[in-house]
């Protein structure tokens, strides 16, 4: 039977995954700063709270720390709470709920306490939100024991991502991408399950691995179709999850192209891209016929104007030209 494809927007498919975790388990409720009446401070709720009421779309007062910790409460109560920080760098103010019960309590009782709640954070660069509103701190949070941490980097994830983070029994944290909101792809129609302990190869290749995450990944695939016309043949991974990561996936591909590059747009010092590079160097540095190479976000805060927001992460042809002097061509 053939799959249905729609087209969606990146926003369209979040609120789709938000719409069918509510209708498939009554315990299910999402609560967050505007996620009601406002809609969404990017509009992925608009519209559930008319379909769902009150009891099932919370809004919270301004308070990330005090919020997230009734999400926990709730989480190991019984219910199946999403929590929405409405961008990354207010995660900071609920990090001690997240850092000190959120990922400790299951290992602290010995077993007795789960904590499946599901925290989703907005992130990344882009739309010109200035220093204070443009992070990629996934690294931060990848850090840290008890979690587990995704990455949705496309339409398709957008989709299904939450279906399968509902049925785990540990804290998930969840991060998506604003400037990817309005952006159209073809997605199946019909919901499908994820495996969220598993990284996903976008696009088979024999001569040099691409490895991303997040907003990086159709940047990279748009680069290894750029690649293909001038002969060379880039396989693309998506880490999807960066803790536990799936370095199963990353060493076989590397064991088969000889070559890595680990594109991200977080800053590079003590990056998930170190962490890549690290383990390739404990685990396959005999694979290896050229140094494993990084192209990262430049360490700056990020600016304001479009140009140098664009100039401040790696773009298609940076990336391009990045794999082109690694594989020797011209």
């Amino acid at each position: 039977m053939k799959m249905v494809q729609t087209n969606s927007t990146y926003r369209e498919a979040l609120k789709q995954g938000l719409r069918e975790a509510l209708q498939n388990d009554e315990r299910v409720f999402l609560m967050g700063e505007d996620v009601g009446r406002y809609g969404g401070a990017f509009a992925v709720s608009k519209g559930l709270l008319q379909e769902f009421g009150e009891e099932r779309i919370m809004d919270v007062p301004l308070s990330e720390s005090g919020f997230v910790g009734a999400g926990i409460g709730a989480a190991i109560a019984g219910m199946k709470p999403i929590v929405e920080v409405m961008t990354v760098n207010f995660g900071l103010l609920a990090l001690d709920q997240i850092v000190n019960n959120a990922s400790t309590l299951r290992h602290m009782s010995g077993g007795q306490l789960n904590v499946p709640v599901v925290i989703r954070m907005s992130s990344g660069i882009g739309r010109q939100l200035g220093a204070q509103h443009s992070h990629s701190w996934e690294p931060i949070f990848a850090h840290i024991p008890g979690l587990i941490i995704l990455s949705v980097g496309t339409h398709e994830d957008a989709r299904n991502i939450l279906r399968s983070a509902l049925k785990s029994q540990d804290p998930v944290l969840i991060f998506e991408y604003t400037a990817m909101l309005n952006l159209e792809k073809e997605i199946p129609s019909e919901i499908q399950n994820l495996a969220i302990n598993q990284a996903k190869v976008r696009r088979q290749g024999k001569d040099i691995s691409i490895i991303t995450y997040g907003s990086g990944v159709y940047k990279c695939l748009e680069a290894a179709d750029e690649l293909a016309t001038m002969g060379i043949d880039a396989e693309v991974i998506d880490l999807r999850v960066l803790r536990p990561m799936d370095e199963a996936t990353f060493l076989t591909s590397v064991s088969k192209t000889h070559r890595a590059i680990i594109v991200e747009e977080a800053w590079r010092s003590i990056s998930v891209s170190s962490e890549i590079s690290s383990r390739m160097m404990e685990k396959a540095f005999y694979d290896l016929d050229a140094p494993v190479e990084r192209l990262c976000g430049i360490e700056v805060p990020i600016p304001y104007p479009s140009h140098l927001e664009e100039a401040a992460i790696p773009q298609v042809n940076d990336i391009v030209n990045k794999v082109k002097k690694m594989m020797g061509h011209d």
